[in-house]
Protein backbone atom coordinates (compact mmCIF):
# COMPACT_ATOMS: atom_id res chain seq x y z
CA UNK A 1 0.00 0.00 0.00
CA UNK A 2 1.33 3.50 -0.63
CA UNK A 3 0.67 6.16 1.83
CA UNK A 4 0.69 9.86 0.26
CA UNK A 5 0.96 13.00 2.98
CA UNK A 6 -1.76 14.95 2.63
CA UNK A 7 -0.82 17.29 6.22
CA UNK A 8 0.84 20.56 6.24
CA UNK A 9 3.17 21.04 8.80
CA UNK A 10 2.68 22.79 11.97
CA UNK A 11 5.84 25.57 11.35
CA UNK A 12 6.69 28.41 13.61
CA UNK A 13 8.60 30.30 10.86
CA UNK A 14 5.58 30.33 8.96
CA UNK A 15 3.08 33.62 8.33
CA UNK A 16 -0.31 32.72 11.16
CA UNK A 17 -2.88 35.23 11.80
CA UNK A 18 -2.72 33.57 15.40
CA UNK A 19 1.56 33.41 15.83
CA UNK A 20 3.15 30.35 16.49
CA UNK A 21 5.71 29.79 19.54
CA UNK A 22 7.94 26.47 19.68
CA UNK A 23 10.14 26.19 22.33
CA UNK A 24 12.99 23.44 22.06
CA UNK A 25 14.43 22.15 25.08
CA UNK A 26 17.77 20.58 24.25
CA UNK A 27 18.87 17.01 25.95
CA UNK A 28 21.27 18.79 28.04
CA UNK A 29 18.92 21.47 29.13
CA UNK A 30 16.23 17.80 29.80
CA UNK A 31 18.66 16.70 32.34
CA UNK A 32 18.93 19.59 34.46
CA UNK A 33 15.20 20.04 33.99
CA UNK A 34 14.78 16.56 35.24
CA UNK A 35 16.85 16.75 38.02
CA UNK A 36 15.09 19.96 39.22
CA UNK A 37 11.71 18.01 38.41
CA UNK A 38 12.96 15.07 40.86
CA UNK A 39 13.84 17.19 43.80
CA UNK A 40 10.86 19.15 43.76
CA UNK A 41 8.22 16.74 43.71
CA UNK A 42 10.16 13.34 45.08
CA UNK A 43 12.56 14.60 47.18
CA UNK A 44 15.12 12.61 44.92
CA UNK A 45 18.72 14.17 44.24
CA UNK A 46 20.27 13.36 40.75
CA UNK A 47 23.19 15.62 39.20
CA UNK A 48 22.52 16.66 35.36
CA UNK A 49 26.40 15.10 35.20
CA UNK A 50 25.15 11.89 36.38
CA UNK A 51 23.48 10.99 33.18
CA UNK A 52 25.04 9.81 30.32
CA UNK A 53 26.71 12.85 28.10
CA UNK A 54 25.50 14.44 30.46
CA UNK A 55 22.14 14.42 28.48
CA UNK A 56 18.28 13.34 29.28
CA UNK A 57 15.59 13.66 26.47
CA UNK A 58 14.68 16.49 24.74
CA UNK A 59 10.99 18.07 24.44
CA UNK A 60 9.05 20.74 22.79
CA UNK A 61 6.93 22.95 23.79
CA UNK A 62 3.91 24.43 21.84
CA UNK A 63 1.78 27.37 21.93
CA UNK A 64 -0.71 27.47 19.17
CA UNK A 65 -4.25 27.47 17.69
CA UNK A 66 -5.85 23.85 16.99
CA UNK A 67 -6.67 25.54 13.92
CA UNK A 68 -2.81 25.39 12.90
CA UNK A 69 -1.82 23.34 10.41
CA UNK A 70 -4.02 20.77 8.84
CA UNK A 71 -6.89 20.24 11.62
CA UNK A 72 -10.56 18.75 11.67
CA UNK A 73 -13.00 21.11 12.90
CA UNK A 74 -15.62 19.46 15.01
CA UNK A 75 -19.33 20.60 15.21
CA UNK A 76 -18.47 22.85 18.04
CA UNK A 77 -16.56 25.01 15.98
CA UNK A 78 -19.83 26.72 14.60
CA UNK A 79 -21.47 27.62 17.11
CA UNK A 80 -22.54 26.87 20.44
CA UNK A 81 -26.57 25.47 19.56
CA UNK A 82 -27.64 23.19 17.01
CA UNK A 83 -30.77 22.57 14.65
CA UNK A 84 -30.50 18.78 14.75
CA UNK A 85 -30.40 16.43 17.16
CA UNK A 86 -29.86 17.44 21.19
CA UNK A 87 -29.12 21.05 20.69
CA UNK A 88 -25.38 20.62 21.30
CA UNK A 89 -23.10 20.29 19.51
CA UNK A 90 -20.20 17.84 19.51
CA UNK A 91 -16.41 18.43 20.30
CA UNK A 92 -13.47 16.97 18.82
CA UNK A 93 -13.41 13.84 21.49
CA UNK A 94 -16.54 13.08 20.60
CA UNK A 95 -16.83 12.60 17.37
CA UNK A 96 -16.95 8.49 15.51
CA UNK A 97 -13.63 8.23 14.55
CA UNK A 98 -15.15 6.10 11.05
CA UNK A 99 -15.90 8.90 9.68
CA UNK A 100 -12.45 10.02 9.40
CA UNK A 101 -11.49 6.68 7.73
CA UNK A 102 -13.15 6.47 4.07
CA UNK A 103 -13.18 6.61 0.95
CA UNK A 104 -11.98 10.03 -0.38
CA UNK A 105 -12.75 11.72 -3.86
CA UNK A 106 -10.71 14.92 -4.68
CA UNK A 107 -12.40 17.63 -6.74
CA UNK A 108 -9.97 20.27 -9.04
CA UNK A 109 -11.07 23.73 -8.05
CA UNK A 110 -7.80 25.07 -9.41
CA UNK A 111 -7.07 27.93 -11.50
CA UNK A 112 -10.27 29.46 -10.02
CA UNK A 113 -10.57 33.71 -8.83
CA UNK A 114 -10.68 33.83 -4.49
CA UNK A 115 -14.03 33.48 -3.97
CA UNK A 116 -16.80 30.81 -3.79
CA UNK A 117 -17.77 28.15 -6.17
CA UNK A 118 -21.47 26.90 -6.00
CA UNK A 119 -23.25 23.53 -5.99
CA UNK A 120 -23.34 23.77 -9.87
CA UNK A 121 -19.54 23.60 -10.13
CA UNK A 122 -19.11 20.80 -7.44
CA UNK A 123 -21.64 18.57 -9.79
CA UNK A 124 -20.31 19.63 -13.02
CA UNK A 125 -16.59 18.21 -11.53
CA UNK A 126 -17.82 15.21 -9.83
CA UNK A 127 -20.10 14.14 -13.51
CA UNK A 128 -16.06 15.01 -15.10
CA UNK A 129 -14.29 12.63 -13.03
CA UNK A 130 -17.40 9.99 -13.61
CA UNK A 131 -18.04 9.53 -9.64
CA UNK A 132 -21.28 10.13 -7.03
CA UNK A 133 -20.27 10.18 -3.30
CA UNK A 134 -21.40 7.83 -1.01
CA UNK A 135 -22.32 8.51 1.95
CA UNK A 136 -19.17 9.14 4.68
CA UNK A 137 -16.67 9.49 1.99
CA UNK A 138 -14.47 11.81 2.34
CA UNK A 139 -14.82 14.62 -0.54
CA UNK A 140 -10.97 16.60 -0.74
CA UNK A 141 -11.22 20.05 -2.69
CA UNK A 142 -7.90 20.73 -4.63
CA UNK A 143 -7.68 24.24 -5.06
CA UNK A 144 -4.17 24.83 -4.84
CA UNK A 145 -3.86 27.29 -2.19
CA UNK A 146 -1.27 25.11 0.12
CA UNK A 147 1.24 26.70 -2.20
CA UNK A 148 1.34 29.75 -0.16
CA UNK A 149 1.11 28.18 3.02
CA UNK A 150 3.81 30.04 5.17
CA UNK A 151 3.07 33.68 3.38
CA UNK A 152 0.22 36.11 4.44
CA UNK A 153 -1.49 35.39 0.98
CA UNK A 154 -2.51 31.89 2.11
CA UNK A 155 -4.95 33.39 3.66
CA UNK A 156 -6.60 35.93 1.55
CA UNK A 157 -6.00 34.30 -2.02
CA UNK A 158 -8.05 30.96 -1.95
CA UNK A 159 -11.21 29.12 -3.41
CA UNK A 160 -14.10 27.76 -1.17
CA UNK A 161 -17.83 26.48 -0.95
CA UNK A 162 -20.78 28.80 -0.60
CA UNK A 163 -24.14 27.49 0.85
CA UNK A 164 -25.31 25.77 -1.86
CA UNK A 165 -22.17 23.58 -2.28
CA UNK A 166 -21.73 22.67 1.15
CA UNK A 167 -25.53 21.68 1.15
CA UNK A 168 -25.03 19.85 -2.30
CA UNK A 169 -22.54 17.91 -0.60
CA UNK A 170 -24.16 16.70 2.79
CA UNK A 171 -26.93 16.00 0.88
CA UNK A 172 -25.46 13.24 -0.67
CA UNK A 173 -24.57 11.84 2.69
CA UNK A 174 -20.90 13.20 3.10
CA UNK A 175 -20.05 14.32 6.87
CA UNK A 176 -16.33 15.07 5.95
CA UNK A 177 -14.96 17.67 3.43
CA UNK A 178 -11.62 18.81 3.23
CA UNK A 179 -9.66 21.37 1.68
CA UNK A 180 -6.24 22.63 1.10
CA UNK A 181 -6.99 25.97 1.98
CA UNK A 182 -6.89 28.05 4.96
CA UNK A 183 -10.72 28.01 5.12
CA UNK A 184 -13.91 25.67 3.22
CA UNK A 185 -15.50 29.12 3.21
CA UNK A 186 -13.91 32.39 0.61
CA UNK A 187 -11.39 34.20 2.52
CA UNK A 188 -12.23 36.84 5.72
CA UNK A 189 -11.61 39.26 3.59
CA UNK A 190 -14.30 38.30 0.40
CA UNK A 191 -16.63 37.47 3.06
CA UNK A 192 -16.50 40.72 4.85
CA UNK A 193 -16.70 42.82 1.99
CA UNK A 194 -19.80 40.79 0.51
CA UNK A 195 -21.79 41.54 3.98
CA UNK A 196 -20.75 45.47 3.80
CA UNK A 197 -21.70 45.24 0.20
CA UNK A 198 -25.38 43.31 0.43
CA UNK A 199 -26.00 43.65 4.35
CA UNK A 200 -27.02 40.03 3.90
CA UNK A 201 -26.09 37.29 6.82
CA UNK A 202 -26.24 34.21 4.45
CA UNK A 203 -23.29 35.59 2.92
CA UNK A 204 -21.46 35.36 6.47
CA UNK A 205 -19.18 32.23 6.31
CA UNK A 206 -22.14 29.53 4.89
CA UNK A 207 -19.93 26.75 4.71
CA UNK A 208 -19.23 26.95 8.60
CA UNK A 209 -23.03 28.31 9.73
CA UNK A 210 -23.92 25.08 7.53
CA UNK A 211 -22.85 23.25 10.41
CA UNK A 212 -25.53 24.81 12.54
CA UNK A 213 -28.09 23.06 11.06
CA UNK A 214 -26.47 19.79 9.85
CA UNK A 215 -23.59 17.43 11.50
CA UNK A 216 -20.38 17.89 9.53
CA UNK A 217 -16.65 18.12 9.70
CA UNK A 218 -14.12 20.06 7.77
CA UNK A 219 -10.50 19.12 7.67
CA UNK A 220 -8.63 22.40 6.20
CA UNK A 221 -5.29 23.19 5.30
CA UNK A 222 -4.44 20.17 3.58
CA UNK A 223 -1.68 20.01 1.28
CA UNK A 224 -0.31 17.70 -1.70
CA UNK A 225 -3.56 16.71 -3.45
CA UNK A 226 -1.83 17.15 -6.62
CA UNK A 227 -0.11 13.94 -5.94
CA UNK A 228 -3.05 12.01 -6.03
CA UNK A 229 -2.77 9.77 -8.93
CA UNK A 230 -6.47 9.47 -9.17
CA UNK A 231 -9.31 11.24 -8.39
CA UNK A 232 -10.95 8.52 -6.47
CA UNK A 233 -10.07 4.37 -5.41
CA UNK A 234 -8.11 5.89 -2.31
CA UNK A 235 -8.91 5.39 1.56
CA UNK A 236 -8.54 9.39 3.41
CA UNK A 237 -7.70 8.39 6.49
CA UNK A 238 -7.22 12.22 9.42
CA UNK A 239 -7.66 10.47 12.68
CA UNK A 240 -8.01 14.16 14.85
CA UNK A 241 -6.62 14.71 18.02
CA UNK A 242 -8.51 13.95 21.18
CA UNK A 243 -8.52 17.09 22.79
CA UNK A 244 -11.00 17.24 25.40
CA UNK A 245 -13.62 19.33 24.76
CA UNK A 246 -12.38 21.19 21.65
CA UNK A 247 -13.81 22.28 18.67
CA UNK A 248 -10.91 20.86 16.75
CA UNK A 249 -8.12 18.78 16.40
CA UNK A 250 -5.08 18.41 14.69
CA UNK A 251 -4.50 15.85 12.45
CA UNK A 252 -1.95 14.09 9.76
CA UNK A 253 -4.07 13.40 6.85
CA UNK A 254 -2.74 11.06 4.76
CA UNK A 255 -4.68 8.35 1.54
CA UNK A 256 -3.93 5.04 1.27
CA UNK A 257 -3.66 3.89 -2.31
CA UNK A 258 -3.63 -0.13 -2.77
CA UNK A 259 -0.81 -0.93 -5.37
Amino acid sequence: MRIVDLSSPIDAAGWEPDPVAHRVMSPAEGARHCAAEMHEHFGMRISPEDFPDGEFLNNDFLELSAHTGTHVDAPSHYGSRTRYGSGRPRNIDELPLDWFHRPGVVLDLTGRPAGTVDAGVIEKELHRIGYRPEPLDIVLLHTGADRRAGTMEYFTDFVGLDGSATDYLLDLGVRVIGTDAFSLDAPFTHVVDAYRRSGDRDVLWPAHMAGRRREFCQIERLSGLEALPRPFGFTVSALPVKIKGAGAGWARAVALLPD
